[in-house]
């Protein structure tokens, strides 16, 4: 079980890369007390380089390549920021990233890989793509795999990596039953850097793959049709680019102590500014140099975990890094056979392709086999009905933690005899002018405060979009988890950077608010907007009006698994660009609409029952039309359900217990909006401005009818 402590320190991690991702894995086993953890990597996942020419031969799915660094982040209690380093600089101890966001540390290390871009060679960047990193790479191989009609590929490079990319080349595309001409290109003897004996193996693999060998041959162009080098054209619809490896440019601005590009380390793994370290192919290690390979980066995770901590602790990092002068080498072959050497004995065959795979599927298992947290049990005495809470599902965050409905229209009830909630807004007239004022406030579902404003922010300002108002004003309502005084305002100024963009975005600013600090992190706003017209209520929906819907449902399920770390990292990364989608324009575009409501906490059904009572009027909802999110519907096939979800299916309790009519109940957070329309062109134009848009359905006649097709 684990205890939340309050910060004092920031450890970040700058890259997902293999031994970071080890050191992810121990945390989560053993995390230090203190500690904010902050991740931050372009990807929500991490491709991992030892599977990856069994993944472009087609062996591996994309899948099985990737460490998913959402679910590896939620199990070390770390934040993930998805976003991409561009700047660092020591004396200040800050991190500045590709959105333009700024994040300080204490504590950092920095494992971002290499890359193979060529940016010298005319026509690259245009025609050619990198064999690193490797996510861009994968994903642009199958994309040309699935094509159609003859292959012509060419490998820019002719080491180890070379040879393994243009034979898993060679043998996808003879699997895919597409004659392939696979093309490589070396300006010296191609795999000189191998011992002799495993060299003419590997040539011999070549051969047998019917790869072209172009040595000595130096590329002097890239174009659309292939490669112009000095000894003539070689023709190519698919370029890569594998020779040699160039570190990041940002790292040259870093004010770190570099060779050729690389940052400098010492036994202890620690740069020349104390208290920031690297590792892996970004590092070059001064006193034990070494070539760029993935197996001393895993032997690295150790000895970081440890200097990690004693850094955070106040202690001199202590524990030594002392690299092996040999390994096993394991080379893919593109078919199910690899290539071994060590010691210049060199040896091939299936069954060093079934050790290598053994590996690889090991060392992937690490990441994806992550132990559950317990939760607290209740004391052997204890009040009636504890037992049950505690073992029931945790309770989500977002809109998933609100009241349900039927307690909410209780509430109501007992104060003003009315029996249904409100519009999403409250009017307000002030010196003839129309004023729309909502506040609203979300529970912590993400470890990230900045993604949590976002969404907040978001989902605030849905309730006067709704109504078809235009924001002017918003204060901010926070809590935040206990933490040190430097800490505390790290976090204040990341939360009030985000809430202001986007408020500022929105047409609004923040004028004020209330901090205080607590068990976990809560953010809210009020915000207060304008109506130049009469403002669009959840009463006016008419017969024959058409149900449009401006986002996907499903963010509730996602959410709420991976709060319990079950959510695939592509999914989670979708569901919050969805959920950080600005509906000012679509509010603009719905102007006239007879009703509309944004979909939060009552789900889809619930908020368009909520239309129906208000408007006299019934419905009938297409359920094959409703957009779903990419993950939620495999999460609701598997059982999972949202925490609001029980109460949320009291609407309409007769529907079938199934994944697709149980993703209609699921609470939202920063939903669309639902409104009712005149028939009409309103669902192109939403096309149109770039919004997932739908027409899920119809007003009917029939007050208080729902029906469900």
């Amino acid at each position: 079980m684990r205890q939340d402590w309050p910060f004092t320190r920031d450890l970040l991690l700058i890259g997902g890369g293999h031994t970071h991702a080890i050191v992810l894995k121990r945390w989560g086993m053993t995390p230090l007390p203190g500690t904010r953890v902050t991740v931050i990597n372009p990807e929500p996942t991490a491709p991992y380089s030892g599977m990856l020419p069994g993944h472009l031969a087609g062996h591996y799915s994309r899948d099985a390549l990737d460490i998913d660094l959402v679910r590896l982040a939620r199990f070390a209690g770390a934040r993930l920021l998805i976003d991409r380093a561009t700047g660092l600089d020591p004396i200040a101890r800050a991190v500045t990233l590709a959105s333009g966001r700024r994040i300080d540390f204490d504590t950092a290390s920095i494992d971002i890989g290499i890359t193979s871009e060529m940016p010298q060679l005319p026509g690259f960047a245009q025609y050619a793509v990198p064999a690193k990193p490797l996510g861009r790479f994968a994903s642009a191989w199958r994309a040309y795999l699935d094509q159609t009609g003859p292959a012509q590929v060419a490998v820019i490079g002719g080491g180890v990596a070379g040879a393994e990319i243009a034979m898993a080349f060679a043998h996808a595309m003879r699997a895919r039953g597409r004659p392939a001409q696979v093309h490589i290109v070396e300006s010296g003897r191609v795999l000189a850097a191998l011992p002799e004996r495993a060299a003419q193996r590997l040539r011999s693999a070549l051969e047998t793959q019917r790869v072209t060998l172009h040595e000595h041959t130096n590329v002097t162009e890239v174009t659309a049709e292939g490669l112009h080098t000095d000894k003539g054209a070689i023709p190519a619809r698919f370029v890569c680019g594998a020779t040699g490896a160039r570190p990041q440019d940002w790292l040259q601005n870093s004010d770190l102590a570099l060779h050729e590009g690389f940052v400098e380390v010492g036994p202890t793994l620690e740069t020349s500014t104390p208290g920031i370290f690297a590792v892996g192919d970004c590092a070059h290690m001064v006193s034990t140099p070494r070539p760029k390979a993935g197996v001393y980066a895993v032997r690295q995770a150790p000895v970081l975990y440890d200097n990690l901590r004693a850094s955070l602790a106040g202690r001199s990092p202590r524990r030594r890094y002392v690299p092996q002068s040999n390994y096993l080498k394991l080379i893919s072959l593109g078919e199910k056979a690899a290539l071994g050497d060590r010691f210049g004995w060199s040896f091939s065959g299936g069954w060093v392709w079934r050790c290598k795979d053994r590996i690889d599927q090991t060392f992937m298992k690490k990441f994806s086999d992550l132990p559950a947290m317990e939760r607290p049990a209740a004391p052997k005495e204890h009040a009636e009905g504890l037992d049950d809470l505690l073992r029931g599902k945790p309770l989500c965050g977002g809109c998933g933690a609100k009241v349900g409905q039927p307690a909410l229209i209780a509430a109501l009830q007992a104060g003003s005899g009315d029996a249904m909630p409100g519009d999403d807004a409250a009017v307000v007239s002030i010196d003839g002018a129309q004023l729309v004022l909502s506040t609203d406030h979300l529970r912590e579902s993400l470890l990230d405060p900045i993604a949590m404003t976002e969404i907040a922010a978001h989902h605030a300002l849905g309730d006067i979009w709704a109504m078809g108002g235009r924001p002017k004003a918003a204060t901010a309502n926070l809590v935040i988890r206990q933490a040190s005084g430097r800490i505390a305002t790290r976090i204040l100024r990341e939360i009030m950077e985000a809430g202001r963009a986007v408020m500022e975005d929105a047409g609004a600013e923040i004028v004020g608010g209330h901090s205080s600090q607590g068990a976990e992190t809560t953010i809210g706003f009020t915000v207060l907007g304008r109506c130049d017209r009469a403002p669009i209520t959840l009463k006016g929906a008419r017969p024959g009006d058409r149900l449009i819907l401006t986002k996907p449902i499903g963010s509730g399920l996602i959410m709420a698994a991976e709060m319990m770390g079950q959510a695939q990292g592509a999914w989670v990364a979708q569901a919050l660009r969805l959920m950080t989608v600005s509906q000012r324009r679509a509010s603009e575009i719905l102007s006239g609409a007879h009703a509309m409501t944004d979909v939060t906490g009552f789900g889809l059904l619930g908020h368009l029952h909520n239309i129906c009572m208000n408007s006299g009027s019934g419905a009938e909802l297409w359920l094959d039309a409703v957009p779903v999110m990419t993950g939620a519907h495999a999460l609701a096939e598997s059982g999972l359900r949202a925490s609001l979800h029980g109460e949320n299916r009291l609407v309409m309790p007769e529907l079938p217990q199934d994944a697709r009519h149980d993703l209609l109940f699921d609470p939202q957070t920063a939903g669309g909006l639902l409104a009712a329309v005149p028939p009409g062109d309103t669902l192109q134009r939403l096309i149109d401005a770039g919004y997932p848009a739908a027409e899920i359905g119809e007003v009917t006649g029939q007050p208080g009818y729902l029906r469900v097709v």
